[in-house]
């Protein structure tokens, strides 16, 4: 791990978005995407009913690929990623306030951004550190920077898990790029098999066409064979790359 490079390895990992239940689709829609349809629902079987009850759809994405990749393992810390988090929970939320409406202590828990890492934690009964982040359009990125200083504190694993959905109608007016619903997990170990390097360097920012949200090309890169990604976002160029 230096200044401006990570290199790390996936030990596993699992994604799930609507319509998309096979390892073969996933690896078609990286070779030709297309937006993700269908009506069905994150299952998350492996949760007590009673804390899944309490998850959103977007949480239940995130656990879903959560346990789908961590297994039984225990002691993993964990970083939970999203741009936008619960944000519908927040708006409904904030419609309460403007109503003169008193507030849920319930609605309020689970709309913060570190609710579904709480929800996993508690469901587990694992005292790992667990960490929740946003950081805009390079919100994987960082995350990913994020778990390799855990791995370089002495972390053999880190789960990431990252996940997302579209803004509601209320703010649908500042989407910058084709929001879909989708979450994904990778098991970071230190670099060894098939390892991934993250580099970056400060860059000026510069007009870009609307396009899938920055997770998802990393998320395209990771299940291709292109050698080499380089993204713009939050004022820096974010290249990843295989080894050879």
């Amino acid at each position: 791990m230096s200044d401006n490079e990570v290199v790390f390895s996936i030990a596993r990992h699992a994604a799930w978005a609507p319509g998309m239940a096979s390892s073969e689709r996933w690896a078609a829609w990286a070779r030709e995407p297309w937006r993700f349809d269908g009506d069905d629902e994150p299952k998350v079987a492996a949760m007590p009913a009673m804390l899944r009850r309490r998850a959103g759809f977007l949480g239940r994405m995130a656990l879903e690929v959560a346990y789908q990749c961590l297994g039984e393992d225990a002691g993993v810390p964990t970083v939970f990623c999203s741009r936008h988090g619960e944000v519908a929970r927040s708006l409904d939320l904030l419609d309460d306030l403007a109503r003169g409406e008193p507030l849920s202590p319930t609605a309020f828990g689970l709309s913060v951004h570190n609710a579904s890492a709480g929800l996993f934690s508690i469901a587990r009964a694992d005292r790992a550190n667990h960490v929740a982040l946003a950081a805009g359009t390079a919100t994987l990125e960082h995350a990913v920077i994020e778990a390799c200083g855990l791995l370089n504190d002495g972390a053999s694993m880190v789960l990431v898990v990252a996940c997302d959905m579209p803004l509601p109608d209320a703010y649908a007016q500042f989407q910058d790029c084709d929001e879909q619903p989708y979450a994904f997990a990778w098991a970071l170990v230190p670099a060894g098999a098939e390892p991934l390097r993250l580099s970056w360097r400060v860059e000026a920012p510069g007009a870009a066409a609307p396009r899938m949200p920055g997770a998802l090309e990393v998320l395209r890169f990771q299940l291709g064979a292109d050698a080499v990604l380089v993204r713009h976002a939050a004022q820096q160029r974010w290249t990843w790359s295989r080894d050879a």
